[in-house]
């Protein structure tokens, strides 16, 4: 872009920056998201809330259940976004 057309866009630079922050949000967002992390230390709490007994057999299977969906989404993510399925 010449001389000429960085002046004539300059007006525009304020809605560039707004959307590059906006971009850098949602990528946070998304990371955060589809980080298996907090999931795996979810499912050693609750394999350790069931053999303290704060968990029922049918609680932990139905929550196991929910976590274990919840990675395989994230490891579908993951793959399609060319990364690693696991850390």
């Amino acid at each position: 872009m010449g001389l000429v057309g960085t002046i004539l866009s300059l007006p525009f630079a304020p809605v560039r920056g707004v959307g590059w922050v906006v971009d850098k949000v949602r990528q946070a967002a998304e990371d955060e998201y589809y980080d298996p992390g907090p999931i795996q230390e979810e499912l050693v709490n609750l394999e350790q809330a069931r053999i303290e007994g704060r968990v029922d057999e049918e609680e932990f299977a139905r929550r196991e259940e929910e976590l274990l969906h919840r990675l395989q989404e994230i490891s579908a993510y993951r793959l399609q976004q060319g990364a690693q399925p696991g850390p």
